[in-house]
């Protein structure tokens, strides 16, 4: 089984600790959570309501629930879910839902202990649980801590979608045939957008296939698609990136020469320009290749507003740049 570890610093192997008014606030939620009764579903006279927590997941349940689902996802773009505390107005949500469904590996760190209340109540499903750990990338020194960003690999979110399709069949089952369905035509996407991202890996010399982010959620990509992946925080952005780390790493890229770091849509950009100048410091000029989708879809809008379009934004950002282009 693979292993991520951070030499430079052990504390980002380790799950963080929420500040005491997050604690507060998780006790609260979930005492409301206990004094609600529990929502039945009702498949026949509408549609089931689905809460998901990050907007990837939310892109799964529509496309595998079509007509038959109404989806609401409690983290849009740019929100960071490590970081994410429920407020009581998405506790309502939860409780009005017919099944919840969320990333799971801790990755909601925050809302953990509110999704697990709810689900012994109604269907409440962590996708990234249902993939076995063989597959899964370990965290630091915790047995069972695994590495929660498993849609960086579109192989893994292809078992999501079924995960997510088994769940629906399941709470639904007289409309079978149409999740069932919906998911084969999903899937086949999927695995044509697989295809590309490996094309356009491909385009990059192996060893020039060097990815340098804002923190370490690119791992299963690297894995997958044959990158080297470093990132200044690790894996859960509630660490913080000390000034061995910047030197570290600057010490890395200007060595290497990489051409290219990246900046992502739901993490504060000042720790890679604080990197970009420690290089620049170091006589070598990285340029910043562009903003990537990590943690969180972009507006719905936008070329990352669905999961097709974030891993095509991507792999093309990241190519382009390694690559040379401006």
């Amino acid at each position: 089984m693979n292993e991520i570890r951070r030499p430079s610093d052990d504390a980002h192997e380790r799950r963080i600790a929420p500040p005491p008014y997050v604690c507060v606030i998780a006790a609260l939620l979930l005492l409301l959570l206990t004094g609600c009764g529990s929502a039945q579903a009702d498949t026949a006279n509408g549609k089931l309501r689905i809460v998901t927590t990050t907007g990837q997941i939310a892109d799964i349940v529509r496309n595998v629930g079509g007509e038959r689902v109404d989806v609401t996802a409690l983290m849009g773009p740019g929100i960071d879910p490590h970081l994410y505390v429920a407020s009581e107005g998405d506790v309502n949500l939860l409780q009005e839902a017919d099944a919840i469904f969320y990333n799971g590996l801790f990755l909601e760190a925050q809302l953990d202990d509110v999704l697990k209340q709810i689900g012994s109540r109604k269907p409440s499903i962590a996708v990234g649980e249902q993939i076995g750990g063989e597959r899964l990338l370990a965290w630091g020194h915790r047995a069972g801590d695994f590495d929660p960003h498993i849609w960086f690999d579109v192989a893994l979110w292809m078992a999501a979608t079924e995960a997510v399709r088994d769940a629906l069949v399941a709470i639904d089952a007289p409309h079978a045939a149409e999740y069932e369905q919906r998911a084969a035509d999903y899937l086949q996407q999927l695995q044509e957008l697989d295809t590309y991202v490996r094309a356009q890996a491909a385009r990059v010399p192996s060893d020039k296939r060097v990815l340098v982010t804002a923190h370490d959620a690119f791992h299963y990509f690297g894995r997958a698609y044959g990158f080297d992946v470093r990132g200044l925080q690790g894996i859960s952005t509630a660490s913080e990136a000390g000034t061995a780390d910047v030197r570290e790493l600057a010490d890395f890229i200007a060595a290497q020469q990489i051409p290219a770091i990246f900046i992502e849509t739901s993490v504060p950009v000042r720790n890679v320009e604080a990197l970009q100048a420690a290089v620049k410091d170091r006589g070598f000029s990285v340029k910043i290749g562009g903003q990537l989708y990590s943690d969180a879809l972009g507006s719905p809008d936008s070329d990352g507003g669905t999961y097709i379009g974030m891993v095509k934004h991507n792999i093309d950002t990241i190519v382009n740049a390694l690559l040379g282009g401006s």
